[in-house]
């Protein structure tokens, strides 16, 4: 590290779970984050402020106005922007150590390659068709993969690497697909809140990364933002999952 990252992490260099082989991990890391919105973009500012050293960003979206109530990488001069574009301008003014890639697109079964090259995956999606999607090609990768969700004042986060530390994957926490149901669009999300649990991805991939605590494999934290209210509850793997079980995913496509 160059004198001027040294000054710049030297709050994670004196951490004794961190230090300056964390940092160099960090440095090392490549991560990719699908979704640049509520739970995308604060998960990206700390991740780059973090020091990783190479974040990728994929999203087919453009910014809207009604994005700023919780999308904080972006400003009104983004509205009509490709969120990856805008997020991209704003993460290098905040770190110009860190290396973008970005990925403009909708993540769907035919875009497992994008994962290629990337040591983690945050998803920070809004739907099940997305998230469904993701989780099997981070099985299919061997990814370890953030999950989180938000929506009201209630949030949740998990982590998944089910081939490898055979933990559960998203599908033994939700094994059909659902209706879509009530969204942020519909109900509405309180903006401060997928700060919680944007912040909590990034906390638990630096966590992957450098090896330190205990990552929520296994188990879902699910923050009640109205009661002020955290809880963990343990998720095993499903014997019966059609992906990381006894059983490979049914092709719908064929």
């Amino acid at each position: 590290m160059n004198p001027d990252e040294i000054k710049r992490y030297a709050r994670h260099l004196v951490l004794k779970d961190i230090g300056g082989p964390g940092q160099q991990k960090l440095k090392a890391a490549t991560v990719l984050v699908i979704g640049a919105g509520g739970l995308g973009a604060p998960a990206s500012l700390y991740l780059a402020a973090a020091g990783i050293g190479t974040l990728g960003l994929m999203d087919h979206d453009t910014v809207s106005l009604s994005n700023l109530q919780r999308q904080v990488l972006f400003k009104t001069d983004d509205v009509g922007a490709p969120k990856t574009k805008a997020a991209a301008r704003a993460l290098q003014t905040l770190n110009p150590h860190m290396a973008l890639n970005l990925h403009e697109g909708r993540f769907d079964k035919h875009a497992v390659a994008v994962l290629d090259g990337y040591d983690l995956v945050l998803d920070g999606t809004d739907n099940f068709a997305a998230r469904f999607a993701i989780n099997d090609a981070c099985h299919k990768k061997n990814k370890p993969l953030v999950s989180g969700a938000a929506i009201g004042f209630e949030g949740q986060v998990a982590c998944f690497h089910s081939h490898t530390h055979k933990t559960a994957c998203y599908r033994c926490l939700v094994p059909t697909m659902p209706d879509e149901g009530d969204t942020c669009e519909s109900v509405g999300v309180i903006g401060a809140l997928t700060g919680v649990i944007g912040s909590m991805m990034a906390l638990e991939a630096i966590k992957i990364i450098t090896n330190a605590g205990t990552p929520l494999y296994g188990r879902l934290m699910i923050f009640d933002g109205l009661g002020g209210q955290c809880r963990t509850l343990t998720l095993p793997p499903d014997r019966a999952c059609p992906l990381c079980g006894n059983q490979p995913p049914a092709d719908k496509s064929a």
